[in-house]
């Protein structure tokens, strides 16, 4: 089995300002068996064992109806609870996880419990609200910051940063510093497509905390190759932002140079996008590290489905499950 260089929360956040890389997983469906689940967390640490990642990310899914008036692009299948995922199936793994909780799920009592007894020596938490204001919820986000706040023995808490939505409003790094103030230790991003607009949210978070005299927290970056339409689809409905250049590529494919031997052939959507998001991604990623260096913010980075490990070594990205939940 996968095992962790790192073994405490402590640990991984002191880690985090050198960078780490982190692996998301998406629990698998409520439907599940018990062996369908273990065979699903056994295949997802035998694909980390050559690859040394610093933590888990475990996502809690949530069904998100009122995000927006479009359609679902995949009917929602409720999955396992992430902390009895962990609990019950990733046994095999000795290392530090983010559990995340969509605290609009849980009733408060419910939340204090979890709170209260998960193992705050290897479990951090991500806390997360509602998709919309129009969502009924049992627990609203700062309801949830406030119970964290009470419990005598709480794990490290995070919160989630989204670079679409300061592109909008331009108010997301005044979040960050409200959830900073609330008792967030770090940040994870949504999917990053676009560099400009993740390192603009970056740059103002920076240089609020400079002008405030606040340290920085670590902010996780997540990145995730998207290998068909339907993915994009689902992406988009989830508000991420997917450059056109690679949606061209992700929709019609990429056409190889002809030859007088070998005719064009358009390459299968997956194809084509994997080439092109690891031919752009080191240059994505060495621009997030230089700005980050030049601002003193510590960066993480967090990954979606296992790259190639020379990939992964490479970019020391946080890659996450992408698709269909």
């Amino acid at each position: 089995m996968a095992s962790a260089p790192i073994a405490t929360a402590t640990e991984l956040l002191a880690r985090a300002h050198d960078g780490v890389l982190l692996y998301g997983l998406t629990p698998p469906r409520q439907s599940s068996t018990r062996e369908q689940a273990d065979s699903i967390a056994a295949a997802a640490l035998t694909r980390l064992e050559s690859v040394h990642v610093d933590g888990l990310i475990l996502y809690d899914v949530d069904a998100e109806a009122d995000r927006t008036e479009a359609p679902r692009p995949f009917p929602f299948m409720p999955m396992m609870d992430p902390a009895d995922f962990l609990d019950h199936h990733l046994a095999g793994w000795a290392g530090s996880v983010i559990v995340y909780r969509a605290v609009g799920k849980y009733g408060a009592d419910q939340l204090d419990q979890w709170l209260g007894e998960a193992d705050q020596g290897r479990v951090l938490t991500v806390l997360v609200g509602a998709a919309s204001r129009h969502q009924v919820v049992r627990t609203s986000l700062p309801e949830a910051y406030r119970r964290h706040a009470a419990l005598p023995r709480p794990p490290r808490m995070g919160g989630v940063v989204i670079a679409e939505r300061h592109a909008e409003a331009g108010t997301e790094h005044l979040r960050m510093l409200r959830k900073q103030e609330a008792g967030c230790e770090f940040f994870v991003s949504q999917i990053c497509y676009d560099l400009n607009r993740t390192c603009n949210l970056l740059s103002d978070y920076a240089h609020n905390c400079r002008d405030q005299g606040l340290d920085p927290r670590p902010v996780v970056l997540t990145l995730a190759p998207c290998g068909s339409a339907k993915t994009l689809e689902f992406m988009t409905w989830l508000g991420i932002e997917v450059p056109r250049w690679l949606r061209a590529e992700i929709n019609r494919g990429a056409r190889p140079p002809s030859s007088p031997r070998s005719p064009a052939r358009p390459t299968s959507p997956s194809a084509a996008t994997i080439t092109q998001v690891t031919r752009h991604r080191p240059q994505q990623g060495r621009g997030h590290r230089a700005l980050t260096r030049r601002q003193g913010r510590p960066l993480g980075r967090r990954s979606r489905h296992p790259p190639a490990r020379g990939d992964l070594q490479q970019l020391r990205f946080h890659r996450r499950e992408a698709g269909p939940p």
